[in-house]
């Protein structure tokens, strides 16, 4: 096969202990705890983090009793930030909180103080929101993203049961796949590179890290049929990574959109998810229309399908609904787009009953906080569910 007909694309992902990444997590953990006990929480959370200290600050109305600083110290312990050597210490280091009522003016024109009834809440805000799926992996995600956040996750997974000793939580990955185009759908071929990035601890070698990154890392995350004696491997490629977490980096909630989402393919309308109650159309929208191109690839309607819905703040209907399909589709995108808007209720408040979003607890929307929101084969997320599509098949 001709060098022309492959190209590369590459993604990134960051695991627990990168510092956006403990941003996310805290407040994400901060709406699960609202939504525990107040399933109305209205909750627009930040967090941000550097050297010795977590600042949590926004707007939350709940009847929740809710212990902020318990709630950051235990996300710090439970990611592995415990001694300031490591980056953070979570039972020492300073938190800052400073969080409002939501505005009374958004109160009243998304859910009318609460009094709306849920086919009549607004959007949260205005925006746009894009849904993506393909059928190159059996999560139907695109594989240089599945690979990028599962060598994310493992990373994780062999310092916290021991096997890599040496390893400290802030870390990244990168991987790049060479593709085939087939008709606009996306075919891999191999890997052309793997790059890990992780803290590490003063007494391991540059050579250690790479023999058990490629020993305990890659090769349980990614495929042997995918990679050969071209694939090209940067472990550590700066050579000392002592110094991280908010240490190293400072920290903000919503600056992980992309390894939140599908890894830079699909599109984004730019509206970061973690700490936003359902109400947010930039996490609910999101998710809903995952749903819609996840069930349009599932049903074989299409190979690949990105679908963007768009909101205006305080109205309950979307401004507009968009589907394409790359030229993969079955029957026309104009066809399928009448599928998608006869199948799935964009309304704000219709999505977050037939999804269920104010379900909070069991640390729901803490697991989406890492490792994506999006190919995860968890209950709890419930726009991972493929939805049975009903429409009139044209008579043959």
């Amino acid at each position: 096969m001709a060098a022309l007909d492959t190209f590369l694309f590459t993604s990134e992902s960051v695991n627990e202990g990168h510092p956006d990444k403990l941003c996310d997590q805290v407040s994400d953990a901060v709406l699960d705890a609202c939504l525990a006990e107040d399933p109305d929480s209205k909750v627009a959370c930040e967090t941000c983090t550097k050297t010795n200290m977590v600042m949590v600050f926004g707007e939350i109305t709940t009847k929740a009793n809710v212990d902020y600083e318990k709630i950051v110290r235990e996300t710090c312990r439970n990611i592995g930030f415990v001694s300031a050597d490591v980056g953070l210490d979570a039972d020492h280091c300073k938190v800052l909180v400073n969080i409002e009522q939501q505005s009374p003016d958004i109160a009243q024109g998304v859910h009318g103080h609460f009094t709306k009834r849920p086919e009549e809440i607004g959007a949260g805000d205005q925006g746009h929101m894009f849904g993506y799926a393909t059928d190159e992996t059996p999560e139907l995600m695109p594989l240089s993203h599945v690979l990028a956040t599962k060598l994310g996750a493992r990373l994780t997974e062999v310092r916290k049961n021991g096997t890599c000793a040496w390893l400290r939580p802030d870390g990244k990955t990168q991987v790049t796949v060479e593709y085939r185009n087939e008709s606009g759908a996306r075919v891999p071929v191999r890997v052309h590179t793997v790059l890990i990035s992780t803290q590490h601890d003063e007494t391991v070698t540059n050579d250690e890290i790479a023999a058990d990154l490629k020993e305990h890392v890659i090769k349980p995350v990614i495929p042997e049929q995918y990679l050969d004696e071209k694939t090209i491997f940067h472990l550590n490629p700066s050579g000392r990574f002592v110094i991280g977490g908010p240490h190293g980096d400072a920290g903000l909630t919503g600056r992980k959109i992309i390894i939140d989402t599908y890894g830079g393919w699909g599109a984004h309308g730019g509206g970061a998810f973690s700490g936003k109650d359902p109400t947010k159309v930039d996490r609910s929208g999101a998710y809903v229309a995952r749903q819609a191109a996840k069930s349009i690839v599932a049903s074989g309607l299409a190979r690949r399908c990105i679908v963007q819905v768009s909101y205006a703040i305080g109205v309950p209907e979307p401004l507009s609904v968009f589907v394409d399909t790359y030229g993969t589709g079955r029957i026309p995108d104009k066809e399928i787009l009448k599928i998608v808007k006869e199948n799935f209720d964009f309304r704000p408040g219709m999505i977050i009953i037939n999804l269920d979003l104010k379900k909070g607890g069991n640390g729901r929307y803490l697991k989406t906080a890492a490792y994506g929101h999006f190919g995860r084969d968890d209950p709890d997320f419930t726009w991972e569910v493929v939805k049975p599509l009903k429409w009139e098949k044209p008579s043959a």
